[in-house]
């Protein structure tokens, strides 16, 4: 076993160890009869709403995707983009190690497709960069708009937050501005990067933001059915509780979500609400995600013609390293 296999693993114990402590902290109280009895609480609408805006999420994900196959020049369709971003971040986003476990489904597919294993690499390096844009631009909204909840979490001045959220609207228009201006690749190590062009580097501020927009939306959703909650509330939640899963590595932010939800929100974040949550956003994509990526690989191999070479180990392992 390699120092890299090793830290992983260890990585898996520890997030699931945390979560483990996590949710056991936040459900003690609870018996299981009054958890489902809450989720039974929230009304139908409110589910249904909550449902449409978690299937917004997953199509602006597949948005990531589309930028970096289209930062890498290839015209692969978006059909084909949809099918590779869906199947590995319902799967990703709830075994945990995102960047490990999509990376490698993504490889599995667009390999398949004809990509090479650098192109998948930086598909993959660019949808993160994705993930960080739109969290920033929400991030800087919420600081900058409602900065007394965020600064009642963090124990921080109101100024210091502005300030904060400030500075990550201000990260972004830089990172506009560099793929604007910028045309030298960066080199790092033997790979070179490219900034994105600026209409691609505006797409991926667009549907990043976008995202964790609908994202917010589906968590205000469900706990709107049991109290007054203001979307900008759910949404410094939300913030604040991505923060908290980035430090702890938690497998699907499992524990970390619900727990830090819950610190930010009070008894507006009811049991059933974060229970419901977890179940539309990560759980329902999950059970759609797994039996269609098994139906997708049978159909690979039923179609895979003779003597077509195989991607050897050396290139899936250099991709989940990208």
């Amino acid at each position: 076993m390699t120092k890299k296999q090793f830290f992983t693993y260890l990585m898996l114990v520890v997030g699931f160890g945390l979560a483990a402590w996590l949710l056991y902290q936040v459900f003690r109280e609870h018996s299981f009869s009054e958890i489902v009895q809450s989720v039974r609480d929230i009304p139908a609408a409110n589910l249904a709403l909550a449902l449409l805006f978690a299937f917004g999420s997953y199509l602006c994900l597949t948005g990531f995707d589309w930028c970096g196959v289209r930062y890498v020049k290839n015209d692969l369709p978006y059909p084909k983009i949809a099918l590779a971003s869906f199947i590995a971040l319902s799967i990703g986003q709830s075994v945990g190690m995102s960047g490990l476990s999509s990376g490698a489904l993504r490889y599995r597919y667009y390999a398949h497709w004809g990509m090479t294993t650098e192109d998948v690499a930086k598909i993959v390096l660019l949808s993160g960069v994705t993930v960080g844009l739109g969290m920033a631009v929400l991030a800087g909204i919420v600081m900058v708009v409602n900065p007394q909840d965020a600064a009642a979490v963090l124990r921080l001045r109101q100024e210091v937050v502005i300030t904060i959220g400030a500075g990550c609207l201000l990260a972004t228009a830089l990172y506009i501005a560099l793929a604007a201006f910028l045309r030298a690749p960066l080199k790092i190590r033997s790979w070179t990067f490219q900034m994105p062009t600026w209409k691609i580097a505006v797409a991926q501020v667009v549907i990043g933001t976008i995202n964790f927009a609908f994202v917010s939306a589906c968590l205000r959703e469900v706990m709107a059915a049991g109290a007054d909650v203001s979307y900008l509330k759910a949404a410094t939640a939300f913030v604040l509780a991505n923060v908290a899963i980035l430090i702890t590595h938690a497998p699907g932010g499992l524990g970390v979500l619900e727990a830090t939800v819950r610190h930010v929100m009070g008894d507006q974040a009811s049991i059933g609400s974060l229970v419901a949550f977890r179940v539309i956003y990560f759980f329902i994509p999950l059970f759609i995600g797994l039996p269609l990526s098994l139906v997708v690989e049978a159909i690979f191999r039923a179609t895979k013609s003779g003597g077509r070479p195989q991607p050897n180990g050396d290139q899936r392992a250099a991709v989940s390293a990208g």
